[in-house]
């Protein structure tokens, strides 16, 4: 008996579309793998700035505290390059989906139910958070 054309074809298109799906694997590991090292590559300057910072640790204190401060401040570029700006969010409306509670306090400044600190800011909005930022929540007065 002969086999059947219609048969080998479908075979061949599905040894085909087998071998298509796994260069796209192996593209999309290696477009990964670019990413991961492009991301890494941002916090070298970082890295650069914080160890000139403590080469400098025994001088002026006040001009480490200002390279402390710029190198925070590259730090939260960096993070917000990478698509997880910081959330300071005192004074919002508390947001579970944004803000993990951890503590209240009575409304006094600000109304109750909003951020009345932040304790740890968050990073990312929406679909890209890197974490929830935690807060103390202002509650109804006693």
């Amino acid at each position: 008996m002969e086999p059947d054309p219609k048969v080998a074809e479908l075979e061949e298109r599905l040894l085909r579309a087998a071998a298509d799906m796994d260069n796209l694997r192996k593209r999309m590991l290696k477009e990964l793998e670019r990413e991961r090292a492009m991301a890494t590559a941002e916090w070298l300057p970082v890295l650069d700035n914080l160890e000139l910072a403590l080469k400098h640790a025994n001088s002026d204190p006040e001009a480490v505290l200002d390279g402390l401060r710029a190198v925070h401040e590259q730090a939260l570029a960096v993070m917000n390059r990478l698509g997880y700006p910081r959330q300071d969010d005192e004074g919002a409306p508390f947001d579970p989906e944004r803000h993990d509670a951890v503590g209240t306090v009575p409304a006094t400044t600000t109304r109750p139910g909003t951020v009345a600190e932040v304790v740890r800011p968050g990073y990312g909005e929406r679909d890209r958070r890197l974490r929830p930022a935690a807060v103390v929540v202002a509650t109804k007065g006693q």
